[in-house]
């Protein structure tokens, strides 16, 4: 508990956000076991300018790769984010982002997508942050966009 009210004032100095207390990670502490690289490590003009590897969970991997069948709720996708100068992505993990799919109809605001940023020391740092919700809403009236994930084939 010490800890993490230290990071939080920590973070409200500095300006970066801090744990938000109760919320837990939507990643689980394993995923790399089990999750598939669907975008190789690559720049970022959104998320801080970082380099990014995105991946899938099982459920996500099939709908993310043939852009035919809608995501299975509580699939899940995730962006690794390493350091601008971390060209391979082969360094620390400063960051992941995660969306999380949702029943349709339950968060149209949120394009039916939890979102969540986790830190480097694995604590919830922003939950359904609107502004991810937004940035994927722009991108979302793309023609190469699938389901708001802002990619391209």
């Amino acid at each position: 508990m010490r800890r993490g009210l230290l990071l939080l004032f920590a973070g409200l100095l500095t300006g970066c956000p801090g744990p938000t207390p109760g919320v837990d990670p939507l990643l689980p502490a394993d995923y790399a076991d089990t999750y598939t690289e669907v975008r190789d490590c690559r720049s970022s003009g959104d998320h801080d300018l970082h380099n990014i590897r995105v991946l899938a969970d099982p459920a996500a991997l099939g709908p993310y790769l043939n852009r035919m069948d809608p995501f299975p709720v509580g699939s899940i996708i995730v962006k690794e984010e390493y350091d601008f100068g971390d060209s391979d992505c082969s360094g620390e993990i400063l960051r992941w982002t995660i969306m999380q799919r949702l029943e349709e109809g339950e968060s149209p605001p949120d394009l039916d997508w939890h979102w969540q940023d986790v830190n480097q020391d694995f604590f919830v740092t922003e939950d359904n942050s609107e502004r991810c919700a937004q940035c994927h809403f722009d991108c979302g009236a793309a023609t190469t966009s699938y389901m708001g994930t802002c990619t391209d084939p």
